[in-house]
């Protein structure tokens, strides 16, 4: 088993780095204070040389650990070729990169762009042209109907119908065209939905919640309300998919196909934002010249490291070992002293801390100081999200870890 050196209370260079942070970048996260200076695997090394195991796996962009050496060789052999030609012209990598991912995730069309936000503004846009261009609703009268307590990413669009004060205040005016339903109610969005409905746009498992799984009925009802009144199905499965659940897509636990999927964060294999809208060739297809675009959208190197990543997924091996990992992960940490609750699928979990225990952050940074990093969501939720090439008895170091904290 691997050992865990814990942090020491002494003078470091980190503190060098801690205060060119809070002096110079902005002030728009909370990180724990740890400066990682080199990563491998399921480990990241400080400026100081302490090691931590990632529980984190960057919210899921890092699915196949750090510096995966598929993924870096990828990198490395395209950045000696050819890394931006921007969308003027054609490359060789664009192409195979769009065929490989849509014969993935079993779609027609790729739209390759960015973040992950830029991923879920494209679907928007591409469903409200899809509304007005195929379905017939009046111009500018296309709505989108969402979840509560949703994460699509921190735009003014999508911050617009953000239910988190947070996300959300003093970013106004807001945009329009948002009807806001509660997650995991099935009812709310039939109710809602109608002939102006252009959309459902929905996590199949919501991360930033607290690693929410709806109830078993809420994914199907949603793609009949969708057949029903000729709307989309859109499932973000940025954080959700690729593997993170134990199944490409989270959406597949639940036997519902979306018309569009949204995606990102791992399948830029940790090395850079790539993010694409992925679905039906009659909706993407929507799109014409001038109307929708990125100079680095589906760049080479993005596209070459896109590549490596479709070529991990598709044998099948993280799928499976988040499965079997994920299995034991669940049943470890149900378990423990302290838990009041242990939600999600495969390798990700959302552990709500039982009542009178440290708050979130807390637990976070007492992970931290004994080697394990990790990160809360809401006050009272350690969201767990190891990388998928953790060895179990990596995975028993970390579980053993948070059981101490808790216990304490």
């Amino acid at each position: 088993m691997a050992t865990v050196h814990p942090h020491l209370d002494t003078q470091s260079r980190a503190d060098e780095f801690l205060a060119l942070d809070e002096r110079y970048s902005a002030h728009n996260y909370h990180p724990l204070p740890v400066v990682i200076a080199e990563a491998e695997g399921a480990w990241m090394t400080d400026v100081d040389g302490r090691r931590y195991l990632d529980f984190l796996a960057g919210y899921s962009a890092l699915n196949f650990g750090h510096r995966h050496p598929d993924l870096i060789a990828a990198a490395t052999e395209q950045l000696g070729r050819l890394t931006l030609t921007s969308r003027a012209f054609h490359h060789d990598q664009l192409g195979p990169f769009c065929r490989e991912l849509a014969e993935l995730t079993g779609t027609d069309r790729v739209l390759p762009m960015n973040s992950g936000a830029e991923a879920v503004e494209s679907a928007i846009k591409i469903a409200r042209k899809w509304a007005y261009r195929v379905k017939g609703v009046p111009e500018n009268q296309a709505e989108i109907i969402v979840a509560g307590s949703n994460f699509h990413g921190r735009t003014t669009t999508i911050v617009s119908f953000s239910t988190d004060p947070e996300a959300r205040a003093e970013f106004g005016p807001y945009t329009p065209g948002f009807t806001v339903t509660s997650y995991g109610d099935a009812s709310s969005v039939e109710a809602a939905i109608s002939e102006r409905t252009a959309a459902v746009l929905v996590e199949p498992i919501q991360g930033e919640a607290g690693v929410i799984v709806p109830p078993a009925d809420y994914l199907p009802r949603l793609r009949r309300a969708c057949d029903e009144h000729g709307a989309l199905l859109i499932c973000d499965e940025i954080q959700s998919g690729l593997a993170r659940t134990g199944e490409l897509l989270a959406s597949a636990h639940d036997g519902v196909r979306a018309d569009l999927y949204t995606l990102g964060k791992a399948l830029g294999g940790g090395i850079l934002p790539v993010s694409a809208v992925v679905g039906r060739d009659d909706v993407i297809g929507v799109l014409q010249p001038g109307q929708h675009g990125s100079t680095f959208g589906g760049n080479p190197l993005a596209a070459a490291v896109g590549r490596a990543v479709i070529r991990l997924l598709s044998t099948g091996e993280f799928q499976q070992r988040s499965r079997e990992l994920g299995a034991h992960l669940h049943e470890r940490l149900t378990g423990l002293s302290g838990v009041a609750e242990v939600r999600g699928r495969g390798l990700w979990a959302g552990v709500e801390i039982a009542p009178g225990g440290p708050t979130g952050r807390q637990a976070s940074e007492a992970l931290m100081a004994g080697g394990v990093l990790c990160k809360e969501t809401q006050a009272t939720t350690l969201r767990i999200a190891p990388p998928l090439t953790i060895s179990r008895d990596d995975l028993d170091t970390g579980i053993d870890a948070i059981a101490d904290v808790l216990a304490k």
